[in-house]
């Protein structure tokens, strides 16, 4: 009788043992009644030994725990015959391996939960086999990127945990479908619409970060998050500031600002290309040669204020093997556009035109050339070859001669000078410490120093108003390191260049200076040095006399004491007598005349030979 009541009693639960299944051996089941009269079976698994999840799961489990265990790997349709499965938690196991078919048959899954493991990608698709998901946690794992195609599976989530990975940044893509939360209604009373867990992540906060700060910065009704203050990560000078006090630029693909499109340039002068762009993050500027020839010159970068990135090919001695198409490319994650810039290297002119004047050969050079430009990045670019008048190769240049070269615009040296320019080292003969020296308000005077060039070197002064394109040329004559500019604007701000003859300036070798300060620095100065004579000439003029006066009165009180002894003793011996080498006595035979002789400043060589003629030893005494 009893054995037939149980019989019934698990007829009435939901039929035979064989037809619900056993529970695994390394699990726990346990069977319970849920507030609206169903059943829902769950099943515990937490063997540390476990690799696998379980086979023989019951088929009527709607929440499987598989934690702590040493599952690497979940593979393809393990799940399938769990049609009732609602929750499936795998939380601290060792996952590192999740098949794109493990949630397949799972149609009525609602929480997925996998914090804790050591997954590096995740199956975004697999998700489209749960359309009821609701909630998934990826908590603590080590994932380094959400793919943009994952947005199209995560629409539906309301809970979606993120925390405590490897994030760098989240696509647009993602953010775009959480747009819709900003805008639509929210019902007192409701539980928020998507929970976001993103805290604990190595954010980098660039432009690609924007949207995601612009998207936390409004107040969202509809969005809570599970940790509100999110921090940066990198770079180093943002660690640890919170995004509510950044400050970001949105991304911006790089935007060109070639220069020249084409360059006619003589064999053997120095061509620099230039290319800028602006973009955000700032582009990497490169050079190369359309034909795929390698770059015979140097690439140097640099950043303007604006913040522009500028790239320079300097191409020094170019020969007819540098003519050709150069490319200049700007990159960022947004794209790669680039410029065309073509060079033609040209023979160098070798027949001279006659005569003409000033103005007459300025006009010609402007036309169809491209004139040595200045500003703050670029000092010339190039500055066209132009032979010389004939009136300026015959003889040496006189006072007004030299005033007419000074005036010249544009001219070269003599294809012998560039030759010798090119045998030596252009750094060799660098120009430097370059400076200003006012002359008036309408000049002033360039000095600078060349240590390493000869008597033959010649260089060339260009100098412009500052802002203006076009320079004029000063021809120096060779071996001099200064000159002097005539016609200068009062009040003006103007730039000066020194160079070799035939290249162009480098920025080290410009100079700014403006007419006014120049000139009234000068006359400050040479006031300055009027003072300090003037003032040392009154402090040292009387000490000077004092000490003057002093020593000649000495000098007279000397005089005048050792004259009256002297005088007195020579009179006195010259009324002496003389001894004889017998030992007699006489007196002396010498004259007035021979008196005189003595009291003179005759040397005493002539008394020696006087003394040694008379035969007798005498005495003398000068005075």
């Amino acid at each position: 009788m009893r054995v037939a009541v149980g019989i019934l009693w698990l007829l009435a639960l939901g039929g035979s043992p064989q037809a619900r299944g056993s529970c695994p051996s390394q699990c726990r089941c346990s069977l319970h009644v849920l507030g609206d009269g169903s059943k829902a079976r769950t099943v515990v698994c937490n063997d540390p030994d476990m690799t696998l999840p379980p086979a023989s799961v019951p088929p009527d489990t709607s929440r499987l725990r598989l934690e702590r265990t040493a599952i690497r790997r979940v593979p393809g349709e393990a799940f399938r015959t769990l049609g009732r499965l609602e929750q499936l938690w795998l939380p601290y196991n060792a996952l590192s391996d999740l098949s794109a078919l493990m949630l397949r048959g799972l149609r009525r899954l609602r929480e997925l939960r996998l914090p804790g493991n050591r997954l590096a990608a995740f199956p975004w698709a697999a998700l489209r086999d749960a359309p009821q998901l609701r909630l998934l946690d990826l908590q603590a794992n080590r994932l380094s990127a959400v793919p943009p195609e994952a947005a199209r599976f995560l629409g539906n989530l309301t809970f979606l945990d993120l925390s405590s990975n490897q994030l760098m940044r989240l696509p647009q893509e993602l953010l775009a479908t959480w747009a819709h939360l900003q805008t639509a209604p929210f019902l007192p009373g409701h539980r928020a619409r998507l929970v976001l867990g993103l805290q604990d992540n190595p954010w980098v906060c660039d432009c690609r970060l924007y949207d995601l700060v612009h998207f936390l910065e409004g107040w969202v009704p509809n969005l809570a998050f599970i940790e509100a203050r999110l921090t940066c990560a990198s770079p180093r000078s943002l660690a640890g500031v919170a995004f509510s006090q950044l400050e970001l630029r949105k991304c911006q693909s790089p935007e060109l600002r070639p220069g020249v499109a084409s360059i006619s340039s003589p064999v053997g002068s120095t061509v620099l290309l230039r290319c800028g762009a602006t973009g955000v993050p700032g582009p990497e500027m490169s050079w190369r040669r359309a034909d795929g020839h390698p770059l015979n010159g140097t690439v140097h970068q640099e950043v303007s204020s604006d913040g522009t990135s500028w790239t320079l090919l300097g191409l020094p001695a170019v020969s007819p093997l540098d003519s050709g198409d150069y490319v200049c490319q700007a990159r960022n994650f947004l794209g790669a556009p680039e410029t065309l810039t073509s060079l033609v290297v040209t023979e160098p002119q070798t027949s001279t035109e006659g005569g003409g004047s000033p103005e007459a050969l300025w006009a010609r050079t402007g036309e169809g050339a491209e004139a040595a430009a200045y500003n703050n990045k670029l000092v010339a670019r190039h500055v066209p070859h132009v032979p010389e008048p004939a009136v300026l190769a015959t003889g040496p240049p006189g006072p007004h001669m030299k005033e007419e070269l000074s005036l010249q615009h544009f001219q070269m040296g003599a294809p012998g000078e560039r030759s010798d320019g090119q045998a030596r080292p252009q750094d060799a003969r660098m120009v430097r410490s370059l400076k200003v020296v006012g002359d008036s308000y309408q000049s002033v005077t360039l000095v600078w120093k060349a240590p390493q060039a000869g008597n033959t070197t010649a260089f060339s002064v260009l100098y412009a108003v500052f802002g203006q394109r076009d320079m004029r040329r000063v021809v120096v004559p060779p071996g001099k390191t200064s000159v002097t500019i005539q016609g200068l604007v009062p009040k003006t701000k103007y730039v000066a260049c020194v160079c070799l003859r035939g290249l162009a300036p480098r920025k080290e070798q410009c100079v700014i200076f403006s007419t006014n300060e120049v000139a009234d620095a000068e006359a400050t100065q040479r006031l300055i040095n009027v003072v300090v004579i003037s003032v040392a000439a009154v402090i040292a003029l009387p000490l000077t006399l004092l000490v003057c006066c002093g020593a000649l009165q000495r000098r007279c009180r000397k005089c005048r004491a050792g004259g009256t002894t002297q005088a007195t003793g020579a009179y006195v011996n010259l009324e002496r007598l003389g001894h004889r080498e017998d030992g007699s006595e006489e007196l002396s035979r010498r004259s007035l005349s021979e008196a005189d002789r003595l009291l003179s400043a005759r040397s005493s060589l002539d008394s020696q030979l006087l003394g040694v003629g008379g035969g007798r030893r005498i005495n003398e005494y000068f005075c």
